[in-house]
């Protein structure tokens, strides 16, 4: 679980871009969950057997 981060430099620029916007509940954990559930970022780990399927 180490190699998975809760936050990258991206979720925290949209994280920043949404406060500004009035998003209230809206850190850069919760947007990068939200980055993992749509798809944006394959956090799976190299030895994980699901990470070759979604590479693609």
């Amino acid at each position: 679980m180490a190699d998975v981060p809760a936050a990258t430099p991206l979720s925290e620029r949209i994280s920043k871009d949404l406060k500004k916007a009035g998003f209230r509940f809206a850190g850069p954990t919760i947007v990068y969950a939200f980055m993992q559930a749509v798809g944006m970022v394959n956090d799976h780990v190299v030895s994980c057997h699901r990470h070759a399927q979604l590479r693609g």
